[in-house]
């Protein structure tokens, strides 16, 4: 079984992206920006070279840990339903913890990095991510009997699900796919650079776990999209490495080893001298000054 279903969406994804293009043309809506749209495809492009290196390293660390399995769960039908919400649920934590661990997040942070929301967008992808150890989330499911494959397929299926809702061409859906599905509505506000908007709805498919855990959030107003801090560049390769470079560099700045590995563990933001702030101290500031 081709493990690589990822690659055949390709076409499909270049397809939708030309008839939002053409929709944004239409209606005169400003949902692109030449530079910003080619930047995006060349960190999918980089995502995909890179994929066929770090891609390996996922497998066989999924095989060999598929060889001490508790159990061996197959390819039933009731296999496939319980891995499509044990992916879900793993992609969920994944990408909670890239918002909250600042060594996940200098992975992630390539695709907030774009200051428009199109379908683009979702083909900003890191180059780094697999390498920085993001598969750990999902080694429990082939230690757990599921297949390898079934693991990777179901990843990829999430990540062809999740390409769609990156636009802003479809507005809210009927309340019953709004409550259980992530939509365009909810991963807008993921990407919003708002305060309230911040570390908020992390689903990939099912945005149940946001609602379990108490990361979500409803679309009110139209978020503004990016970072806190743009990095403002189309350069691909500043793109992909420069939240690196910055976090090696502060915590080789950091004065004392307890505080260099804390800007590793630690939220986006944090800092040992309080130059910056992470969101959750922003939104106690706020409230601090809301009471005042």
């Amino acid at each position: 079984m081709d493990r690589n279903i990822l690659y055949y969406a390709i076409p499909g994804f270049i397809l939708l992206l030309v008839v939002e293009a053409w929709y944004a043309y239409r209606e005169h809506k400003h949902l692109f920006e030449k530079k910003d749209t080619f930047s995006s495809l060349a960190m999918g492009i980089g995502n995909v070279i890179t994929g066929f290196v770090s891609g390996a390293v996922v497998w066989g660390a999924f095989v060999l840990v598929y060889q001490f399995r508790f159990f061996t769960l197959g390819w039933a039908w009731w296999a496939w339903l319980l891995g499509f919400f044990a992916d879900d649920l793993s992609y969920y934590w994944f990408h909670r913890s890239a918002h909250h661990i600042r060594w996940f997040w200098a992975s992630h942070v390539v695709h907030h990095s774009s200051q428009y929301y199109n379908l683009s967008t979702a083909l900003r992808q890191t180059w780094t991510g697999n390498i920085s150890g993001s598969f750990i989330f999902w080694m429990w499911m082939p230690l757990s009997g599921f297949d390898p494959a079934m693991v990777i397929l179901l990843q990829q299926i999430s990540l062809i699900y999740q390409f769609w809702i990156h636009t802003e061409a479809i507005d809210k859906l009927p309340k019953p796919i709004e409550l259980i599905f992530n939509t365009p509505s909810h991963h807008r506000v993921h990407h919003g650079s708002d305060l309230k908007y911040l570390d908020k709805n992390h689903a990939g498919i099912l945005i149940i776990w946001d609602r379990l855990f108490g990361t979500f959030q409803p679309e009110e107003e139209r978020p503004v999209y990016g970072l806190t801090k743009n990095i403002n560049t189309y350069n691909p390769f500043v793109i992909a490495f420069k939240e690196w470079g910055d976090l090696f560099s502060k915590a080789w700045r950091a004065g004392s080893w307890r505080n260099a590995l804390n800007y590793f563990i630690k939220p986006p933001g944090w800092s040992h001298d309080g130059s910056s702030q992470t969101a959750s101290q922003l939104r106690r500031k706020v409230g601090k000054l809301g009471k005042s």
